[in-house]
């Protein structure tokens, strides 16, 4: 089994491609699609922990299809640049159980709120309803826009596509359930009890900076605000079964860039929610309301 094209989901290594098709649906409303994906058993970064694959795969696969259908059905030519505004997700556990094979989905597509200007999409919101083995195990949405790269070049005035700093010291990767340093995006705080890191942004990491970009990837900021809850809380091997996440701004990439979280008090079904927000020159960036399962059994 192939992937779809690098380009159509924007990423550089076919490694870190996992939609594996789509087609138009055979029935439902309009601007409906089924998108294929296959999340590998093993990964150089979103890895599977505490018996689950990681939720991480289910996030990109829902970008990715935004991004694939976009290019392969709405005509946004290559080149243009994506503006993502929102992504959000619940999902069962069972969604992220370890088989004796690489998990194969259908993403259940529905395309709506789309904006054109002079032909082109410009806009459009989306639905995702995700299927594994004939079962609903998962639900999402996402908005973007469209800007052509002439438009970008004024929006964004050359901004750098690399940092020259070294980035700070990383927490412990045990708190945030990570294995490497490298992997791991909150700095050690200047006072152990604080619930705010400084953002650590290093433009070679091979995942999350698959290519070279003008600001911090909204992929970098959601996989901040899981680690932010997981060390927040003090459960780092927490399983995430929902986010809810906005995107204010642009992240920088040569500016310091700060997370802070904020434990809630567990539902009635013994979740715990964590709002995290990631703010840059007194500036809200980005925001996200973060779902940890009660256990991980």
């Amino acid at each position: 089994m192939g992937t779809v094209p690098r380009g159509y989901v924007h990423r550089a290594a076919v490694a870190e491609v996992f939609l594996t098709g789509w087609e138009a649906a055979a029935d439902g409303p309009a601007d409906s699609f089924v998108v294929r994906a296959q999340w590998p058993r093993a990964h150089a970064l979103f890895a599977p922990l505490g018996g689950h694959q990681d939720p991480m795969l289910l996030v990109e696969s829902i970008r990715q299809a935004g991004s694939l259908l976009a290019h392969a059905e709405y005509r946004v030519p290559f080149g243009h640049q994506f503006l993502m505004w929102d992504m959000s997700f619940t999902a069962e556990a069972s969604a992220f159980a370890i088989g004796a094979a690489p998990t194969e989905v259908e993403l259940h597509v529905v395309c709506h709120d789309i904006v054109r200007r002079g032909g082109a999409v410009v806009r459009m919101r989306y639905t995702v309803a995700v299927r594994r083995g004939g079962r609903s195990v998962a639900g999402g949405t996402a908005s973007f826009s469209c800007v052509s790269p002439s438009v970008h070049r004024r929006l964004r005035a050359e901004r750098p596509t690399s940092t020259a700093s070294v980035p700070p010291a990383p927490v412990d990767p045990a708190t945030v359930g990570r294995a490497h340093r490298e992997d791991v995006l909150l700095a050690v705080p200047a006072d152990a009890r604080e619930t705010r890191w400084e953002l650590r942004v290093d433009t070679g990491h091979p995942v999350l900076f698959d290519h070279p970009v003008d600001h911090v990837p909204g992929m970098v900021l959601i996989e901040a605000a899981r680690q932010a809850a997981r060390v927040a809380t003090g459960r780092p091997e927490a399983l995430v079964t929902g986010m809810e996440c906005e995107f204010a701004r642009y992240a920088e990439l040569d500016e310091p860039c700060w997370v802070e979280a904020l434990v809630e008090p567990s539902d009635a079904a013994g979740d715990t929610r964590v709002r995290v927000r990631a703010e840059q020159r007194g500036e809200q960036v980005f925001t996200a309301l973060v779902t940890l399962r009660r256990d991980n059994g």
